[in-house]
């Protein structure tokens, strides 16, 4: 419908509302919705402008910008969009669809800070795989990979929707046993490691069986995600060593002692 030209007369006399053709109403409102223009906008005006105002390079002009602030849209929810993916990949380990070892670490921090203000106990166990580099000499990187998949399988599996699992590098893992004691933390670490080792990895008509040596830690007051981190490592290559010499010597494994030696207080390492 064409609009004509119309010229108001300044006047104090109250001019009623002009009637607007429906159709000529929806094709004006059709895009002044996606701008937040509410549906029961006074019919007498488009985004604040007078009926009679809105001659055909008006409308022209209007819908032009209507166009380019829906294209603005569309490319900030692009690179939204793109931003949320790069974020996931800075934060998913390149191998196995687990965090890596910088979310890992986040989460970790973030965990002790809610320990030390609700007064909450969580703990730590840190996963090495033995002999993984003899896998990969035997069988080749790509069975070591495999194995890497599996294992972090078999932990996610074994873990519940309040624990983290993060590849720390390597072979090593760590898994954030939220609302969870040493002593806890000891048993759940064992189960996991049977659990590791429970299948053998399936690779190229090859059985692979993997075990694991791990250690355990609890977060307290004052620790940081380092500290933490190193704490349940000394008390992983601990339980390694341990277990290496009860092989070479052939010898009936030992009670484990309560703490590594030198280690901090309240620290406790796992033995099987």
């Amino acid at each position: 419908m064409k609009i004509p030209e119309i010229r108001t007369a300044r006047t104090t006399r109250t001019v009623a509302p002009q009637r607007r053709n429906p159709a000529s109403a929806a094709a004006s409102y059709a895009s002044s919705s996606d701008l937040g223009v509410a549906a029961t906008q006074d019919s007498a005006s488009v985004m604040g402008i007078p009926e009679p105002e809105l001659t055909p390079k008006v409308r022209q002009a209007i819908m032009t910008l209507m166009q380019e602030v829906e294209g603005l849209r569309a490319e900030v929810e692009r690179v939204n969009s793109r931003l949320a993916h790069m974020e996931r990949l800075a934060d998913q380990d390149t191998l196995v669809p687990i965090p890596n070892r910088r979310a890992f670490v986040r989460e970790m921090s973030r965990v002790i800070s809610y320990n030390q203000r609700y007064d909450a106990v969580s703990s730590l166990v840190y996963f090495d795989l033995n002999e993984f580099k003899q896998i990969n000499d035997k069988y080749g990187h790509a069975a070591g990979d495999a194995t890497l998949l599996h294992v972090a399988t078999a932990l996610t599996e074994n873990l519940r929707e309040s624990d983290m699992l993060g590849r720390l590098g390597g072979d090593e893992f760590g898994v954030i046993l939220s609302h969870t004691d040493a002593t806890q933390a000891l048993d759940k670490g064992r189960q996991l490691a049977q659990a590791i080792m429970a299948k053998p990895v399936e690779y190229d008509r090859a059985q692979i069986t993997v075990s694991a040596s791990y250690g355990i830690t609890t977060f307290k007051p004052g620790d940081s995600a380092h500290d933490a981190m190193e704490a349940a490592d000394r008390a992983m290559y601990a339980q390694k060593n341990a277990a290496k010499k009860t092989v070479k010597s052939g010898a009936a494994p030992k009670a484990a002692p309560d703490t590594e030696p030198n280690a901090k207080p309240g620290i406790k390492p796992l033995f099987p």
